[in-house]
Order: C-alpha cells, then sequence, then structure tokens
C-alpha cells in the first residue's frame, strides 16, 4: 500500500512538473514573439529627445542618479532641455541601440554618453534584476530553460513580465506620446547611502563574481556599443569602478580582471 502511494505521489510530482515546464515553455515562446527591445523604463524617458538635446546621457542607474542634465546644461552655457538623461535602471546597450535606430533624427547630431557596468558584461552574473532582458530574449526557449532552471528561473519570469510591459509601452506610442519625465530625465536617491556601501577592492563586488566574457551578454551588448558609433554624433562609453575612496591603480583584483588570457 505504501510503495503505491509513494508511486503515485511521484507519478503525480512528475506530471506537475511536466506540464509546468511545458507552460513556462509556451509562455517563453509568447514572450520572445511579443518582445519589443526598448523596455517600458526606457520607453517612458524618450519623449525627451522633443527637445532635439545635444548632449545625452544614458546607461544605467549610475548616470540615472548622478548626472543632473539641468546643471549639465548649465556648465556648457546651453539652454535648458540641450541636455537629458535617459539612463534607467539597470540600463542596456542593446535597448538604447534599438531606440537610437528608431529615432535616428535624435541622435545623429548629438553628444551620447553612455555607463555601461560589469554585471551587462559578466556571465558569472546571472539574477533576475540585473541580467539585461534584450539578452536573454535573443537565446531562444530551449537555451532560456537550459541556462537558467532550475536556480535562475526568476530571469525567465521578469522576461515574460518585461516582454509584456514593452510590447504594450511600444503599442502604446510612449516613446512619442507620454509626458516627459521631471528634472530632465534625473532623479535624486532619497536616502543616505551607509559608508560602508562599496568594498574596499574590486574582487569583492557582486558585480564580478565568476568572472566571464565568453557568454552572450559581452557578444550582444559590446557588439550594439558598436553599432551606436554610426548612429550619433559623438559616443562615449564610460566604464566603471567608480566609487567613493575607491583607488583602482592601487587594486590588484582590477589587474587580474582585466590581464588577457
Amino acid at each position: 500500500m505504501q510503495a503505491a502511494s509513494a508511486r503515485w505521489i511521484a507519478g503525480a510530482l512528475a506530471l506537475t512538473s511536466a506540464v509546468w515546464l511545458v507552460t513556462l515553455a509556451g509562455l517563453l515562446a509568447l514572450a520572445n514573439r511579443v518582445h519589443d527591445d526598448v523596455p517600458l523604463l526606457l520607453a517612458v524617458k524618450l519623449p525627451l529627445l522633443q527637445s532635439r538635446p545635444e548632449l545625452i546621457f544614458a546607461g544605467e542607474s549610475r548616470t540615472l542618479y548622478q548626472v543632473d542634465a539641468s546643471l549639465a546644461a548649465q556648465l556648457i552655457g546651453r539652454p535648458q532641455g540641450a541636455v537629458v538623461n535617459i539612463a534607467y535602471d539597470a540600463g542596456e546597450p542593446l535597448a538604447l541601440l534599438a531606440a537610437m535606430r528608431r529615432q535616428p533624427e535624435r541622435f545623429q547630431k548629438a553628444r551620447v554618453v553612455v555607463s555601461v557596468v560589469p554585471f551587462l558584461f559578466n556571465e558569472g552574473v546571472r539574477s533576475a534584476a540585473v541580467y539585461p532582458q534584450d539578452v536573454v530574449a535573443r537565446l531562444g526557449v530551449v537555451e532560456q530553460m537550459i541556462s537558467f532552471l532550475p536556480l535562475r528561473v526568476g530571469t525567465l519570469i521578469r522576461l515574460i513580465h518585461e516582454a509584456f510591459n514593452a510590447r504594450l509601452a511600444a503599442d502604446q506610442h510612449l516613446a512619442e506620446l507620454a509626458p516627459a519625465p521631471a528634472a530632465f530625465g534625473s532623479k535624486i536617491i532619497e536616502r543616505t547611502q551607509p559608508e560602508d556601501r562599496w568594498p574596499a577592492e574590486i574582487g569583492s563586488h557582486a558585480h564580478y563574481a565568476n568572472w566571464d566574457l565568453s557568454g552572450p551578454k559581452a557578444r550582444y551588448e559590446i557588439g550594439a556599443l558598436c553599432d551606436m558609433v554610426a548612429l550619433a554624433r559623438r559616443l562615449t562609453v564610460v566604464v566603471p569602478p567608480w566609487a567613493p575612496r575607491y583607488d583602482r591603480a592601487r587594486d590588484p583584483s582590477w589587474r587580474d580582471i582585466n590581464t588577457p588570457r
């Protein structure tokens, strides 16, 4: 009796797992089909381009929270709106490239400064919050499931969620019709960062964990940066590490990571 119950439970679990995998595969296939390279977080910032800015700051959270577009315009002696900040959290080059291709006239005469961070290229960082979604969408259902199941299923769930959000933003033409963000796209962190927020050396920073540049992240994102060059008046790429009281020249981990292998 107990053996029969055990077999029944094992069979039920196997069937449930199979149904779950098939359902996930179907949702991933649908997400890949509706996916748009311009995510919602970037789409709602693109109305800033209607002022035909001369200097465009783009990229990820460091630019989003550290670059004051209004102050930058003052410093270079240009009117308000001549400098905008279209960066967003975990922003990736593939998304910016898509925006540049859709509105080439907004970028061709502008200087574009884009910041990138290690997790955009390091295949060793695979958490859902920071894995670039445009890269995941290019892998295909089978490779997606092999790469992220079972431990990183959250990355796939985020892809499904973000894909539908991006498609809705595209269908609603938010890049053209949404109200322009306040402060020309700049944001302020409304809290004080603790003094131990940053490690003294990059070897202990999560962005550099399991350092690996051989995967699809580096291939697609570096390729996107290269393709941007012809689409802007001038392209500047800003690469960390940078942090308060951090001296890159004295960090042996930095030299080791950048040593050709």
